[in-house]
């Protein structure tokens, strides 16, 4: 059922751990079936804030072989993950432009009836990880697209304590990702495409 899914994986990361993440969500995908592209926004940020952060600065040369996302990506997928770093509670300007460019495919209504859902990092405990999600869900409902959160569907969303996407916190680049961060991506990400493969199959149907 789930084999004709094509999932659109786009994120923004500056320091690298939501690529990290994208990355757990495109394999789980993968796993579950789906045909996926993982796909980096492009970058807003004048090199020389890049080159100010160490870490910034290694997580862009390490992610340079990412292609970076098209409109055209979206428009293939029958789902969509969105993913960010939250900046002042809200969605980056990185994948806010991105989903800004869409305009095109939202006016011709090929932004309709696909699968969305979303991820979020922050430096700090909580950092505004539910108001960036839900900033990020304010678009989906623009599009007319069907908002697939993962909830409380299954008992490692108890763990992370977060019904509306996969959250990490980074500690400002002290906390690697861990097992639970990621044991969140692969059940929301496996819930978007069996979800996906019936919205699929019924409009076809």
């Amino acid at each position: 059922m789930t084999t004709n899914v094509k999932l659109a994986v786009v994120y923004y990361s500056s320091t690298g751990f939501s690529a990290e993440i994208a990355k757990e969500v495109a394999a789980a995908g993968e796993k579950a079936g789906a045909e996926v592209r993982l796909r980096k926004v492009a970058e807003l940020a004048p090199e020389s804030a890049i080159a100010s952060n160490k870490a910034w600065a290694a997580h862009t040369a390490a992610s340079s072989e990412i292609p970076v996302a098209r409109p055209e990506d979206v428009e293939w997928a029958d789902a969509v993950v969105f993913g960010t770093p939250t900046r002042f509670g809200n969605v980056s300007s990185q994948l806010k432009q991105f989903i800004d460019t869409l305009g095109g495919l939202w006016a011709a209504g090929k932004l309709a009836d696909k699968v969305y859902s979303g991820f979020v990092t922050t430096g700090t405990a909580h950092g505004g990880q539910e108001s960036t999600l839900l900033a990020l869900y304010n678009s989906v409902q623009h599009f007319g697209g069907i908002l697939v959160s993962p909830g409380y569907t299954d008992p490692v969303k108890f763990v992370d304590g977060n019904p509306y996407g996969t959250s990490h916190v980074d500690g400002q680049g002290a906390n690697p990702v861990g097992e639970d961060t990621r044991n969140s991506a692969h059940h929301q990400a496996e819930r978007l495409v069996r979800i996906a493969a019936a919205v699929k199959a019924g409009l076809q149907a």
